[in-house]
């Protein structure tokens, strides 16, 4: 929900969310309640089952197998950010790699670019290594520029990552004339392209896989089970944390909140710290006349002055049990006949009336909660990029969008994860704000959770980016808006930080 003033009051995950395009059908875990009843106690309680709280229970029970686990999702599993997302693993990391140096330094600038590169690799690397079935697909992306600006800065930040990181492969670029840009990429109008290294997959299947390899290891899932409150205790200088749900209390000495951009709920202090926000996907049947009959051999973004829309193309899904859903004007279907390939795109943030600041401060993903301005936009730039009358053509002669929905993320105020132990509560662990780019921080980002929790920090300085911890300066700071062309937040030092829990 949100206040009227424009301030956040984070409550739990919507009850009647849409349903997005990677959830057709829900898995068999969707609704799992590994025990009848919620256990009492837990040796370690992780409240969310994203990729961030399903990859640290199993990094914590191949740890230590005989740890018990609890984790608490509100809806199904599986179902917020990580089940709602573009499928893009994509790092982009040029494009706040200038703005990062004067943030943070050299230094964590380029820990974060090296993260973001080895995250993408990691997860490829990992679903392959497992066997999880998620359409995961390692392949070239292409920013398509529409903004001389945009481009002119992208040249220098290119040339500033090859200058400080010239041996690994997050540095690897590749520009494009306009003309290249219209023959490999086929779209039309720009000003020119850079390729990089990326991938795409589907984050749900790709959390549901790494859900069930917990399992296998003794992790109890207790979904539709939310987290009310949480509350404290000490007694004989022992902490423990007591979560409340609709089916009874349970108490840990270490609590994990994985919760993204809910956590404030839990938090109160955290209102306006982290931030949700609700981002805006579809699912769409490719113009007649796109190359390769929609399998497009890279993904995509296109940045204009004001912002961008990011892409992939992939097999289409098709389930008996869909039905006709009309949201904004724009009908969902399938039938005889359907396109072989879909269209993922997401954005259009800044095709609201007041530039996409509505869509900061709410946790609604339901259908009617989609602003018409950005379903309308979205389902039409495509033909916009590709242009009208070469490389989209006529549209499907079914309709153009399949599926439409949304997702909360969450972002901080200085635009950088929360990770690791809440400074003076003793036994509590955040991993949350990914700032809409979790498919290349979450996986590895719950790696360094997990050492922390098994008191195994010496590792991390290497290579884990100090401006990602959880420190009572970062604590101090209130989002107030958007920044450069990131949707992150503008910190303002806030004196007087109260504790957690009364």
């Amino acid at each position: 929900m949100s206040s009227m003033n424009g301030t956040t009051n984070t409550g739990l995950p919507h009850p009647n969310p849409s349903t997005s395009y990677w959830q057709q059908p829900p898995d068999a875990v969707a609704d799992l309640s590994t025990t009848s009843d919620l256990p009492q106690n837990a040796d370690i309680v992780i409240v969310g089952s994203g990729i961030s709280g399903s990859s640290i229970a199993y990094n914590l029970l191949t740890a230590k197998p005989e740890l018990k686990i609890v984790m608490l999702e509100a809806r199904q599993a599986a179902s917020g950010a990580s089940g709602r997302n573009g499928g893009h693993t994509k790092t982009a990391s040029y494009r706040s790699f200038l703005e990062n140096i004067k943030a943070v330094g050299e230094e964590d600038a380029i820990k974060v670019s090296k993260l973001e590169y080895d995250c993408m690799a990691a997860v490829h690397n990992f679903v392959k290594e497992k066997g999880i079935e998620c359409d995961a697909k390692r392949c070239d992306t292409v920013d398509i520029y529409y903004d001389q600006g945009h481009l002119d800065e992208a040249r220098e930040s290119v040339a500033k990552m090859q200058k400080l990181i010239p041996d690994h492969p997050t540095s690897k670029h590749t520009f494009y004339t306009p003309e290249e840009t219209k023959k490999f990429f086929f779209a039309e109008n720009s000003l020119g392209s850079l390729k990089y290294e990326a991938g795409s997959l589907s984050a749900y299947k790709l959390t549901v896989g790494i859900l069930k390899l917990a399992l296998d290891l003794g992790l109890n899932l207790q979904t539709n089970t939310p987290a009310k409150s949480i509350s404290k205790a000490t007694d004989s200088n022992k902490t423990t944390w007591t979560v409340t749900t609709p089916h009874g209390p349970i108490t840990t000495p270490i609590l994990i909140l994985a919760t993204n951009g809910y956590t404030a709920h839990l938090l109160p202090h955290l209102q306006e710290v982290i931030v949700p926000f609700r981002g805006v996907v579809t699912a769409q049947r490719p113009g007649q006349s796109l190359p390769h009959g929609g399998n497009l051999p890279t993904t995509y973004s296109f940045i204009y002055k004001e912002g961008y829309e990011y892409m992939i193309t992939r097999p289409a899904i098709r389930s008996s049990s869909d039905q006709v859903v009309t949201t904004n004007n724009h009908t969902e279907n399938t039938a005889d006949g359907d396109s072989a390939y879909d269209i993922v795109i997401g954005g259009g943030l800044t095709k609201t009336p007041n530039q996409g600041s509505s869509e900061f401060h709410t946790t609604d993903d339901t259908y009617a909660s989609v602003p018409s301005s950005i379903s309308s936009y979205l389902a039409d730039c495509t033909s916009t990029f590709f242009g009208p009358t070469t490389n989209w053509g006529p549209p499907h002669p079914i309709g153009t969008t399949r599926k439409l929905w949304s997702g909360i993320m969450g972002y901080s105020a200085d635009g950088y994860p929360l990770v690791g132990p809440y400074p003076n509560e003793e036994g509590l662990f955040l991993d949350a704000s990914f700032q809409g780019h979790g498919m290349v921080l979450c996986f590895l980002c719950a790696r360094a959770v997990s050492e922390m929790v098994l008191g195994r920090e010496e590792g991390l300085n290497g290579w884990f980016p100090g401006c990602f911890r959880v420190t009572s300066e970062r604590l101090g700071k209130r989002f107030s808006g958007r920044i450069i062309g990131r949707e992150i937040g503008e910190a303002e030092s806030v004196d007087g930080m109260s504790g957690v829990v009364n």
